[in-house]
């Protein structure tokens, strides 16, 4: 098989996938294609993966090319993870300058006026993969890592309804982290069912594997004693300024601490405030879940947003490490053997048409859903209705989603303005057309294409 990497020029994204493909039990000898329009950072992730395959003996060819048609020629996957422009310059851009125009957002990458103007800018260079991919190989799995994922899965399958297209995310692996010490029990006893849309969604089951026993009221019993005192990103920044270093995976084990935080309810406050109302579990933390409700500046923990914030420029900034280790990191290529080897397991979260997998949500946006993983491909599991209230959080923010869409598609300045006012985020209108007009100035290069 061929296998191609979009953006594999990146350290993180290039060499973390190659180890987990080179760790896959049914890929081996496949060809692997990198392909990132920055030629350097190929090269040496190209050099690095040679090297590693000279040196284990593996059975792959990897090769390199800027020449995305030439990469995509009879690719069986296209596994995608892009960017445009210089991400944290515009990363502020979205979140500072619409708070200038009286905007208030919790983050500013996924929902709200951020979310928007992130979403003009990406999603026309992944129509064009895309575009390139339904030409030369329309039979290809293509996954996606990039946000924002819903806006992105929406608009690229209604542009493309044929593209075996499907949204990829990790936030689901939050449940894995926070159940098993919450609960006392090992992960291997605790199935649990997810659905919504992207960054927004909840726990609508938890069961025990091997009896079938309902543990949600346990999780509603013991998740406030247990996120009281979780360690958060607030800690994690304060060991850097200490220590002047900073690893993530340290924040899920203990800090000087013995394991407790210095913050009540680090960046979970609308976890605790879903948990009292909704009696629903988000499977994320504030800065995500918070930006597609207009309650939520009221609530969120926004020390903890920033500090995350911070946290995340500094480890994406730190000196790229070109290594390989034979290790799965991240479940596409799990997911990739499970579609080879037509295993039949449920997949926690893939993004996809909803299509009626979730009841009362229209049937044209991206959701999160299980999905089962068979020589089919990736089918998303119907989870029928869910509760009203959460339901409703749900359909507020889809009328976004559809007008975001048509405006990339139509190229069209007042679709953005009618995408921002249905946003219930925005509370008040004079300055939304303003706002519009100038963030496509200051983004003229992404965000020109709008008449």
């Amino acid at each position: 098989m061929k296998i191609v990497l979009v953006g594999a020029g990146s350290a993180q994204f290039g060499c973390g996938i190659l180890g987990d493909i080179f760790n896959s039990r049914r890929l081996a000898g496949s060809e692997i294609v990198l392909h990132d329009i920055n030629g350097e950072t190929l090269k040496i992730v190209n050099d690095t993966a040679k090297a590693f395959i000279a040196a284990k003996g593996l059975k792959y060819t990897v090769s390199a090319t800027t020449d995305r048609k030439e990469a995509f020629r009879g690719a069986s996957f296209i596994v995608s993870s892009i960017e445009v422009g210089n991400r944290f310059q515009l990363w502020d851009e979205d979140w500072k300058v619409p708070l200038q125009y009286g905007f208030r957002q919790v983050y500013g990458e996924n929902g709200g006026p951020g979310g928007v103007f992130h979403s003009l800018r990406i999603i026309p260079p992944i129509l064009d993969i895309v575009r390139d991919a339904m030409e030369l190989c329309p039979e290809a799995w293509i996954f996606n890592f990039s946000n924002p994922m819903t806006a992105i899965v929406t608009t690229v399958k209604r542009a493309f309804p044929q593209a075996r297209f499907v949204g990829m995310c990790h936030e689901i692996g939050w449940l894995s982290r926070w159940l098993p010490p919450m609960l006392g029990r090992p992960k291997e006893d605790l199935r649990f069912r997810a659905a919504g849309l992207n960054h927004f969604s909840c726990m609508l089951e938890l069961t025990h594997a091997k009896t079938g026993a309902d543990l949600y009221p346990e999780v509603l019993e013991k998740a406030p004693a247990f996120f009281l005192r979780e360690p958060g990103y607030s800690d994690l920044l304060d060991r850097y300024r200490e220590t002047g270093s900073i690893d993530e995976s340290e924040k899920f084990d203990k800090d000087a601490a013995g394991g407790k935080s210095s913050y009540e309810w680090a960046d979970r406050r609308i976890v605790k405030f879903m948990l009292e109302n909704y009696k629903l579990l988000p499977i994320t933390t504030d800065s995500h879940f918070g930006e597609y409700l207009g309650w939520a500046h009221d609530v969120a923990d926004h020390r903890g947003i920033l500090d995350f914030y911070d946290a995340y420029k500094v480890m994406l900034s730190q000196t790229a490490r070109y290594e390989i280790k034979l290790e799965t990191s991240e479940r596409v290529v799990p997911i990739m053997d499970g579609i080879v080897g037509d295993e039949g397991f449920e997949e926690a979260a893939v993004n996809v048409l909803n299509d009626g997998l979730i009841n009362d949500l229209p049937s044209w946006i991206a959701v999160e859903v299980p999905g089962t993983i068979d020589k089919r491909g990736v089918t998303g599991i119907p989870v029928g209705d869910i509760p009203k209230g959460y339901l409703a959080l749900l359909r507020q923010y889809s009328g976004v989603y559809d007008l975001t869409a048509e405006a990339i598609l139509k190229r069209d300045r007042n679709l953005v303005i009618q995408a921002l006012l249905a946003s219930p985020v925005t509370q008040q209108a004079s300055n939304v057309a303003p706002l519009v007009d100038r963030m496509i100035a200051q983004q003229g290069r992404w965000l020109g294409y709008l008449k």
